[in-house]
């Protein structure tokens, strides 16, 4: 997303043109192709090259998820540090957020953090989504992969 364009909820999410519409339904239509070819002519050949398209698949998609889980754990700890410099005297508070929470709360500005922050601990907004949408100054995150 272009450093100038402006965020909001219906924004938010970056899809990268080669990994979202190019390398997985290509992969996908592979192991449809692969399982056909297994059906139509089983022998251990065609057995072998369906599983590892399988397996190929299931590599991709492993890796692009561990690599969002470490980026999760980066949100958290930026958001924590920002927290903690926005909200002296309330660790516990920021201790008490789950990482779907980090992950919302990170696009509000630094004005509203502290009333979402009481929305989210009052149970009020528990959800991601439900954080993002209440956001109303958006903080752009042009870096999220």
């Amino acid at each position: 997303m272009p450093e100038a364009s402006v965020q909001s909820y219906p924004t938010h999410r970056r899809y990268l043109l080669p990994w979202h519409f190019i390398i997985l339904p290509i992969l996908g239509v592979n192991i449809v192709v692969q399982v056909v070819r297994l059906i139509q002519a089983p022998d251990t050949g065609t057995a072998w090259t369906a599983v590892l398209s399988v397996v190929l698949m299931g590599a991709l998609v492993s890796a692009r998820w561990m690599v969002l889980r470490v980026q999760d754990r980066i949100i958290r700890l930026e958001e924590t540090l920002r927290l903690e410099r926005l909200l002296p005297g309330r660790a516990h508070d920021v201790e008490r957020l789950t990482i779907p929470q980090f992950i919302g709360i990170r696009f509000a500005s630094d004005a509203e953090v502290p009333h979402l922050l009481d929305r989210i601990l009052a149970g009020e907004l528990e959800s991601k989504d439900d954080i993002m949408r209440t956001v109303q100054h958006w903080r752009s995150d042009s870096l999220r992969v």
